[in-house]
C-alpha cells in the first residue's frame, strides 16, 4: 500500500465533491464514495514515516487558501481514472514544491514519479477504473458544475496500510 500527505478542502467544497461521487455512484459508476475524503495528492510513496508531521506544521500558517476545480482529466488506458483539475495557482504550486522539499528525507523509497513538481498534475479523484463505455456518462456528471471554488483548508499525512488520516494543520 502507499502513503501520501494531502491536501483538504473546506466543508463546501468537500460537500459539492461528495454530491458529485454519490451521482457517480447512483448510475453505477465506481466513484471514491464513501471510503475516501475528497482530497488533493501532494506526494505519494511505500512509506512515510511519521516524523515528516512535525516538519510539515510548519506549513500551517498557508491555510487556508483559495481554490478552484476545473475541468475533468482522464488517466490512464483501457480503464480510466476520472478526476477534476485542481487549476493550479502559484500559491499552491508553492505549497506543492515546499511539502515535497520537508518529506524527501522522509519518504521510502522516494517520492513516486508522478507527485514530482515537474511531473505533478494537481487534482482531485472523482473515479477509479472507469470502463471505456462509461466514460461519456462519467464526464458528463463529473463535468458539472464547471468551476467549483472553495478553499484548500490544511494538509493531512494518509497511511493507506491502516487506512488512517493524520491531520496536520
Amino acid at each position: 500500500m502507499v502513503h501520501s500527505v494531502e491536501l483538504v478542502f473546506d466543508q463546501d467544497t468537500e460537500a459539492a465533491i461528495r454530491l458529485v461521487w454519490a451521482d457517480l455512484a447512483d448510475v453505477g459508476i465506481r466513484s471514491q464514495a464513501p471510503a475516501s475524503r475528497p482530497h488533493t495528492t501532494l506526494t505519494v510513496a511505500e512509506r512515510i514515516d511519521a516524523e515528516v508531521d512535525a516538519s510539515l506544521a510548519a506549513l500551517s500558517s498557508r491555510f487556508p487558501f483559495p481554490c478552484r476545480i476545473g475541468a475533468p482529466l482522464l488517466f490512464g488506458r483501457s480503464t480510466a481514472v476520472l478526476a477534476r483539475l485542481v487549476v493550479p495557482s502559484a500559491e499552491l504550486m508553492d505549497v506543492h514544491a515546499e511539502v515535497h522539499r520537508l518529506c524527501l528525507p522522509h519518504v521510502f523509497p522516494g517520492p513516486m514519479a508522478n507527485v514530482l513538481p515537474d511531473r505533478w498534475t494537481p487534482h482531485v479523484t472523482m473515479a477509479r477504473r472507469v470502463d471505456p463505455d462509461q466514460v461519456g456518462r462519467a464526464l458528463r456528471i463529473v463535468g458539472e458544475p464547471l468551476q467549483l471554488v472553495g478553499s484548500i483548508v490544511g494538509l493531512r499525512r494518509w497511511d493507506g496500510n491502516e487506512k488512517l488520516e493524520y491531520p496536520i494543520s
